[in-house]
């Protein structure tokens, strides 16, 4: 029995034998599953050469290293001087071109432009409508222009860490900043600009005068021929520039300055006539209604009576005669002046422009003062006709910056001195005016001179005018500018007896000299020196005589001055 377990029986009787142990141990050969092969078969690599996990792999510089992070800063402010070249670099390419494309193209456009049409580019500071179409494209440019910044930042930025992904949101801030900031500034301006020439020039259609010009506006020409000059029939324009003294305390308006610019509109010279407010017996054209109403001119008779002085015209002539005496306007004091004065110099005059003295402070102030030369004491306040005493003084100086209130008594103090004087001044701030506003300072403070503008001036130019205006600006800054100043007792002039013949040719003569000093060197601001040796032959006094020089610095009339107490 004992053996017979031990060594075991199969199911026929025979012995079995006991297994072997290897056989435990080792199992056999099985059946191959193809499916279970792929799904458990070690992964290759692309280059078909063996698993990847027996193979070293290669160091490549990982998300968020200093190399990844300073190609995306670099080409974000690229981007942001060249838009699109950020989205070019993060492979977006087709938005990057055409962005780009837009870019430059624009900006070549513009520059061919002012290369061209300098004057046309220019014009478009006084077209409101076009202004105003700037002001919103400036802020669409604007949110564009941050938005590509912003995209292409992060087009170009893979994974960062907290201090990179930081630092990008600064430089993204600050380039969006330098972008936007002039825009909102260039928007702020042009808006502005807008309001101005809206307020000050009244459209031809909304706007009545009985003496403005009626010739064509602007250029007319064929398709493929190149510009006419828009002046080209017109060979003259004669502006009238008045300084009225309307304020708070006043009743009315006294135009206490009057000066006639007349403009070579080929040449661009310009010559000054400057009349004084006592003039008496102005006349009218013949065939004018007013001169129905004073044939003699305007005067009852006498040449001294102040009502009937050229300053008091402005108001008194439209108190005395019916409103639409020369048809429908919107300022007969100013149509009557224009019609005086013209005749008196034998000038068509065409448009005036009436300067508020009150707000004329507003003005200077705004452009942060006007520099000057001074010779005499002029006085600030004080009363002649009184004898009360100024207690203030300008001091006899060069290159002496005024405030508007200092500028303001520079141009109308006259204690202890005449209108002529004063006229001379006056002279003299209209210069200094056009030298302080030069490109830089009207940028840095133009949002205060345009609020000043709107104040101060008062017009009859129509806004569809302004465009060649400006076009004929740019001849006027090359031009020759001269002045002559009637002054009572000399050349024949007398203020209540004014011979108008003899002012007409002295005009005329005056206009000559300034066409043919432009042939001559540049006039030195300073003050001709002595002559060593007094010529035998002196040469005729000119009629007329440079600004420049007339405002200069004297030191040996500064010397002598004194105070009027």
């Amino acid at each position: 029995m004992s053996d017979s377990r031990e060594k075991g029986w199969d199911t026929k009787g025979r012995v079995a034998e006991p297994p072997d142990q290897s056989s435990w141990d080792v199992p056999g050969p099985q059946p191959r599953d193809p499916a279970w092969e792929r799904r458990t078969a070690p992964a290759k690599t692309p280059d078909g050469r063996g698993p990847a996990a027996n193979r070293t792999p290669k160091t490549h510089p990982g998300p968020g290293t200093g190399d990844d992070f300073r190609r995306t800063v670099l080409f974000t402010v690229a981007g942001t001087a060249l838009p699109g070249l950020g989205l070019i670099a993060a492979r977006r390419r087709v938005a990057g071109w055409i962005i780009l494309a837009v870019f430059l193209t624009s900006i070549l456009a513009l520059g061919v432009w002012a290369v061209l049409d300098t004057g046309g580019l220019a014009s478009v500071v006084v077209r409101p409508t076009v202004l105003r179409m700037v002001t919103v494209g400036l802020i669409v440019l604007a949110l564009a222009w941050v938005g590509v910044v912003i995209i292409s930042h992060l087009s170009l930025r893979s994974n960062v860490t907290k201090v990179q992904r930081i630092s990008g949101g600064i430089l993204v801030g600050v380039l969006a900043f330098v972008v936007a900031a002039p825009m909102a500034v260039a928007s702020r301006y042009s808006f502005d600009q807008a309001n101005l020439v809206s307020t000050v020039f009244g459209s031809e259609k909304d706007t009545k005068s009985a003496t403005r010009p009626t010739w064509p506006n602007g250029p007319t020409q064929a398709p493929g021929q190149p510009p006419q000059d828009p002046w080209a029939n017109k060979p003259r324009l004669n502006v009238l520039l008045l300084g009225g003294d309307a304020g708070p305390n006043r009743t009315g308006t006294r135009t206490d300055t009057v000066i006639l610019a007349s403009i070579d509109t080929k040449t661009g010279n310009t010559t000054l006539f400057s009349l004084p407010r006592n003039t008496g017996r102005m006349p009218f054209p013949a065939n004018s209604p007013l001169h129905n109403y004073y044939p003699r001119g305007f005067t009852n008779g006498n040449g001294n009576d102040a009502e009937y002085f050229l300053n008091a015209m402005y108001d008194n002539v439209p108190a005395n005669v019916p409103k639409d005496v020369l048809g429908p306007t919107d300022n007969l004091g100013a149509d009557a002046l224009k019609l005086s004065v013209g005749t008196a110099l034998g000038l068509s005059v065409d448009y005036y422009v009436l300067i508020n003295l009150q707000g004329f402070t507003k003005l200077i102030n705004a452009l942060g003062g006007i520099t000057v030369d001074i010779n005499t004491y002029v006085a600030i306040g004080g009363i002649t006709d009184l004898g009360i005493p100024p207690k203030e003084y300008l001091k006899p100086g060069p290159n002496q910056h005024l405030s508007g209130r200092k500028a303001l008594w520079y141009a109308r103090g006259r204690y202890g001195s005449d209108d002529y004087a004063r006229m001379d001044r006056q002279r003299c701030v209209i210069n200094a005016i056009i030298k302080q506003a030069n490109p830089s300072n009207m940028l840095t403070r133009y949002e205060n001179i345009a609020k000043a503008g709107t104040s101060v001036v008062r017009t009859d130019i129509p806004r569809e005018v302004l465009p060649i205006m400006v076009d004929l600006s740019w001849r006027v800054k090359e031009g020759n500018v001269r002045s002559i100043l009637f002054k009572h007792g000399e050349g024949g002039f007398s203020s209540p007896h004014p011979n108008f013949a003899q002012m007409q040719r002295r005009v005329t003569v005056a206009l000559g000299e300034t066409q043919a000093s432009s042939s001559l060197p540049p006039a030195s601001s300073s003050p001709p020196p002595a002559s060593p040796k007094p010529s035998t032959a002196a040469a005729p006094k000119p009629e007329s005589e440079d600004i420049n020089r007339t405002c200069a610095y004297d030191p040996k009339v500064a010397a002598t001055a004194q105070p009027v107490r």
